[in-house]
């Protein structure tokens, strides 16, 4: 049979994930990318793998769980094969309860993640003296710990993953379109990449929303992160500790960082006192992509035959990012792909009222 040939647009966690299992299915793959590898959202600090609660259940849900469950696998592959490590690991997650209502919902999640988890991992309600790893606060004196949750480093992902895929003999070219010729493109291509199918469809397919956050000189590294009012604390492999993010619809600067960020690092600071006196690293901005569904959006691009679509990851991507790979490639290389309703790129298209639901 003749070996197949993929073009990728865009070398983030989707594109660079997509490329490596193709290659390992034995395509011939071309990485193309305006600005370098891991450019964007996949340049990030933060790297939180946390899943969705464990009640409504739906189709997007499961598919996370699916995906956040073969992570292990898929990432300890890709440090054996490209000799770099790229961070991950399940150390869980503990979030302080703030009041007596939050508990009994607590409480009531301990049955559905047993039942939905598959009892791969727990959800448990702890009082705060037996919860593991950072120092911090809780209202009610109780806290959640699910051990589901993991973390990875987004940059030395994108490194692990292109070095793996260079091993496997896999062009990196520079660039925004497809070379001359190229029969099969997958455009992961981010922002700009929403904002061209849009414009290519005259139809709104997304936007970027900014995100900043934080590196912190801070090591603890064997400690689970902590979720707290909305903010992520992440300790990393590397004797960092990442805080973020903001969520900004509107901004003047997509790669700047302002007083949002400085305020998020005093909140961190005053919800973990480990972090009192520890030296800000990095400061960090750019934009996350998000479909019209807010769930990563897969398929072929309408009325452009060979050409195909893998986008919209916004806050959930790294996580995402195995399944989706694996999609990918059976759509690509077999022809078809097992979907799920919501990702398929005409889910995301405008209804002829209102648009797509959840688009703001």
């Amino acid at each position: 049979m003749a070996m197949a040939e993929i073009t990728i647009i865009g070398a983030g966690i989707f594109g660079l994930s997509a490329a490596y299992v193709m290659a390992q299915r034995g395509a011939k793959v071309t990485i193309v990318e305006r600005d370098h590898i891991g450019a964007g959202a996949s340049g990030g600090v933060v790297g939180a793998l946390a899943p969705h609660v464990p009640e409504l259940w739906n189709t997007k849900k499961a598919f996370q769980l699916e995906s956040l469950l073969m992570a292990q696998g898929f990432w300890d592959e890709v440090a054996a094969f490209s000799g770099v490590n790229p961070g991950y690991a399940r150390l869980g997650r503990v979030q302080p309860i703030p009041d007596t209502a939050a508990l009994d919902r607590a409480h009531e999640r301990i049955a559905g993640a047993e039942e939905l988890w598959q009892g791969q991992a727990t959800w448990q309600v702890l009082r705060l003296s037996d919860t593991p790893g950072l120092s911090f606060d809780s209202p009610t004196g109780w806290a959640i710990y699910d051990t589901l949750t993991a973390r990875q480093a987004p940059r030395a992902s994108s490194h692990a993953l292109a070095t793996g895929l260079r091993r496997m003999n896999a062009t990196f070219l520079t660039g925004d379109q497809p070379p001359d010729g190229a029969q099969k493109v997958l455009w992961a291509s981010g922002v700009q990449g929403l904002l061209d199918l849009g414009e290519a469809m005259g139809k709104m397919m997304g936007n970027g929303v900014k995100g900043q956050a934080a590196l912190l000189d801070a090591d603890y590294r064997d400690a689970p992160q902590l979720f707290i009012d909305g903010l992520h604390i992440v300790p990393h492999a590397d004797g960092t500790t990442a805080v973020g993010s903001t969520s900004e619809r509107y901004y003047s600067h997509a790669t700047h960082t302002d007083e949002q960020l400085e305020t998020l690092i005093g909140r961190a600071r005053a919800a973990c006192p480990n972090l009192k006196d520890a030296a800000v690293l990095e400061r960090w901005a750019s934009l996350r992509p998000r479909s019209p569904t807010r769930a990563p959006m897969l398929g072929e691009w309408p009325d452009r035959p060979g050409h195909f679509i893998l986008n919209g990851g916004f806050k959930i991507g790294y996580g995402m990012a195995p399944k989706l790979a694996h999609l990918a490639a059976d759509l690509l290389l077999e022809g078809e792909a097992d979907i799920p309703e919501g990702f398929r790129v005409t889910d995301n298209l405008p209804r002829k009222k209102g648009g797509p639901k959840n688009y703001t």
